[in-house]
């Protein structure tokens, strides 16, 4: 395969697939026979519409050049990467197709390239983004602003009257979380979206939810559909059947019971394991797509940062608000100290948190499931082990039965965890497959332990150090370690961003700790 003059592109297959590419593309034609084995020269038109549909006709070894690489302009604040170009290039000639780069490749600027490129052709004009609530602030509508920050968007939540009205909208990239499809899938449907991006393509790997079934009906055969996920069917075989339903229902039966025949042996009456042969299996039907994990992008940075929001439930704002007001009359116009600053501030995270120590002692419990559900996401977008910072006692043993709920083997290092017992849990997480998780009490292990088996530390809130904060990052970003590393935050609150940003600008004095008192006060 080769490009004539950036104008055609020039292969040579067998006779009876190029007549298969000339009877399906009119800029395409045949100019060399080779009697001896059977073999033709074919040129096609090097323009969009014509590589996707030369991919629909035959499967190439490589992939197919597409001309975003010759008349695009690549917007936005950074430069893109050699894989987030390639990513794109991908993108753009495959309609419909997977991108399971993982996480921290910056796969959401490569889909935005994508479609702001499409949009340029007039190929499409309107695209729905559907992902956790948690990121679409923070990762969809941040990136559009420095990615593409000459196109439109909007935020689709909250009732259904406001969901409604920027659906209808005249936005060039809409963002909505996946439960709020069904609240307007009549809206949404009558919008005739020409791309639909799907993030964290997991959460439609059953064909029998009522989230999978509604985003079918919504899909038709010309909506273009990239569904994005770095851990495609991590947990078994079965979670491939349900996505690959919706970009290529063509590669695997109609019906689940047959795709698990295929892919599954049963051992007994309500066991089964996957088959010797299933990931071939698995990879066959999750096609067409592109994969990069974080050590195949060499000048990808060591660390990658990541935000997660997650807004408080109505009564952990409750609280919030009334401790703030209860702070403000208790100062007063006098001056704070930072002794001060720091008890009100970590009242603050505490609530944010979900769960906030009375003065004698007693815990008030907040609903913290939408947090709980961020930090699930988290985990089953990597593939490796993960670290999760928890802050305070009482909460984590709350993480800890949530994930041991969905199946996650997941262990503790806290202040009443013995040193043999720690000794013996570090160990466990370094040399054997489980525990995948380990939740830890930062000041209980934030220095001198190595726990390079994770490359993803999560902070389920931010600590009160700067140095604390850097030695949590060290247990993975050390000697041994052989990944590239992610570090997510998880954020509901003003003071929690706050805080994110002093800890990652590495500020911890205390006149600034008294400054953000006053401006979370002020707020």
């Amino acid at each position: 395969m080769k490009l004539i003059d950036d104008k055609a592109v020039h292969i040579t297959v067998s006779k009876q697939v190029g007549l298969v590419i000339t009877s399906h593309i009119d800029k395409s034609e045949i100019i060399k026979e080779y009697k001896d084995n059977e073999l033709v020269d074919v040129i096609v038109n090097w323009g969009i519409e014509e590589m996707s549909t030369l991919n629909k006709c035959v499967k190439f070894k490589n992939f197919l050049p597409s001309p975003i690489t010759k008349n695009y302009d690549w917007p936005g604040l950074y430069k893109p990467f050699k894989h987030q170009r390639i990513t794109s290039e991908f993108l753009s000639i495959n309609p419909k197709a997977f991108c399971f780069n993982e996480a921290g490749t910056g796969k959401t600027s490569s889909v935005l390239w994508s479609a702001d490129y499409l949009m340029n052709l007039g190929l499409i004009k309107k695209v729905l983004v559907i992902c956790p609530l948690s990121i679409m602030h923070s990762a969809w509508q941040n990136d559009i602003f420095n990615t593409c920050m000459h196109r439109t968007s909007a935020v689709c939540h909250g009732s259904a009257t406001k969901r409604k009205t920027i659906i209808e909208g005249d936005f060039d990239f809409t963002i909505i979380n996946y439960d709020g499809v069904g609240i307007i899938k009549k809206e949404i449907k009558d919008a005739k979206f020409d791309l639909i991006v799907i993030d964290e393509a997991n959460a439609y790997k059953s064909t029998s939810t009522a989230r999978w079934k509604i985003i079918n009906k919504i899909l038709t055969d010309n909506t273009r559909l990239w569904m994005l996920t770095g851990t495609p069917a991590s947990q078994s075989p079965m979670d491939a059947y349900g996505i690959a339903k919706l970009v290529s229902p063509e590669r695997v039966p109609k019906f689940t019971n047959a795709w698990r025949d295929k892919v599954m042996h049963q051992v007994s009456r309500f066991k089964w394991i996957p088959r010797p042969d299933s990931k071939h299996k698995v990879f066959d039907v999750l096609q067409p797509a592109i994969r990069y994990a974080k050590n195949d992008c060499l000048d990808l940075p060591d660390v990658m940062y990541q935000t997660r929001e997650i807004p408080l439930t109505p009564q952990a704002l409750s609280y919030y608000r009334a401790l703030k007001t209860e702070m403000l009359i208790e100062t007063g116009g006098e001056s704070v100290t930072a002794v001060n600053a720091a008890a009100g501030l970590n009242k603050l995270l505490q609530i944010s948190g979900g769960a906030v120590y009375t003065d004698d002692r007693k815990v008030i419990e907040f609903d913290i499931k939408p947090r709980l559900n961020a930090l699930l996401e988290a985990i089953e977008e990597t593939e490796h082990k993960i670290l999760v910072f928890v802050p305070y006692r009482h909460t984590i043993q709350l993480v800890q039965n949530y994930l041991t709920d969905k199946n996650i083997t997941t262990e503790l290092i806290h202040g009443d965890v013995t040193a043999n017992e720690r000794a013996s849990i570090i160990n466990r997480f370094q040399t054997s497959d489980n525990p995948r998780v380990l939740v830890v009490q930062p000041q209980s292990a934030s220095h001198g332990v190595t726990l390079t088996k994770a490359n993803v530390v999560v902070f389920w809130s931010p600590v009160m150090s700067v140095e604390v904060y850097l030695q949590c990052i060290a247990r993975i970003d050390r000697v041994g370690q052989k990944n590239k590393m992610t570090v997510v935050h998880l954020q509901g609150s003003d003071v929690e961003k706050r805080m994110y940003g002093m800890l990652q600008g590495k500020v911890d004095s205390h006149t600034k700790l008294v400054d953000l008192y006053r401006e979370e006060l002020d707020s």
